[in-house]
């Protein structure tokens, strides 16, 4: 057994009640063997779907003091990960991050989270999203979902599915923004199914990955699939079968947390599914 321990930094918020951001990465990459170094990006009482008067505390100008001193340190990461970022301000911190922690060469993995359903979330401006395709400029590979892919490339959200080969011509032009691999999630599919479908450039090879359609939506769902991705990934897992793993462990939480009928302002049942992924490391 390889006694090394992959080391992630991961630049996400922390959503102190809700099962999202960190809250669910540090568990997950636990689970898979991973050390987790957190980054904050922010702290919020609870995650910002389904709760009012939310109490919130911007780490922006603390971020780059925190990483200095991992700097002169010495440490150094097998992967950066980064997930929502609330401002501009913040997207050219994390830009500057991974430039000072490049070094070594880590894996890194951008979630561009800027929105969902056909919409951006409220905080996102047109100036915002053109420094995301910055940072996207220096990820290895990215994790859009199906909207988030529409506003990198300019392109109309649709309802249902567009056609699988306009899909792939997606896939290639996010790919030509700089990142190796790319991996588009909740594709809306005609029937009873979610797809995510990836390309991989170097092999210029693409995947597809279906689940079961199972009604309910959940805050923090990207998360666990990037997390899940990633950490198969860093564990030595294809791109193929790092996706399967990440689709298949975000539908068992989905269900079992439909089947307990919990409130979906609270998320995916992690503590439950977990096990599973315990299992299958």
């Amino acid at each position: 057994m390889n006694p090394k321990v992959p080391r992630v930094a991961a630049v996400h918020d922390i959503s102190c009640f809700g099962r999202c951001s960190l809250t669910v990465i540090m568990p997950i990459l636990s689970c898979l063997g991973i050390q987790v170094c957190p980054l904050p990006t922010a702290i919020l009482s609870t995650h910002l779907g389904g709760f009012k008067n939310v109490a919130f505390c911007d780490f922006t100008d603390r971020m780059p003091e925190f990483f200095h001193h991992w700097q002169q340190e010495g440490l150094a990461f097998d992967c950066i990960y980064s997930g929502f970022l609330a401002s501009e301000e913040q997207i050219d911190v994390v830009s500057r991050f991974i430039d000072m922690f490049a070094g070594n060469n880590p894996l890194v993995l951008v979630d561009p989270v800027m929105g969902d359903e056909g919409k951006l979330y409220s905080v996102y401006t047109p100036k915002m999203q053109a420094h995301m395709q910055t940072l996207v400029r220096k990820a290895d590979i990215i994790t859009p979902n199906y909207t988030e892919a529409c506003f990198l490339l300019g392109e109309r959200y649709q309802d249902d599915r567009p056609d699988v080969d306009k899909l792939k011509q997606w896939l290639v032009r996010l790919a030509d923004f700089g990142p190796a691999k790319v991996v588009m999630t909740g594709i809306p599919f005609v029937g009873e199914k979610i797809a995510n479908m990836a390309y991989d450039r170097l092999e210029h090879s693409f995947y597809e990955v279906s689940s079961e359609y199972i009604r309910g939506q959940y805050p923090g769902t990207g998360d666990v699939f990037a997390s899940v991705l990633a950490g198969s990934l860093l564990n030595g897992f294809s791109l193929p079968a790092a996706m399967k793993r990440a689709a298949d462990f975000v539908a068992l939480g989905i269900r079992t947390t439909f089947a307990a009928g919990t409130p979906a302002r609270e998320g995916i049942l992690l503590e439950r599914a977990l096990p599973w992924l315990c299992r299958n490391i």
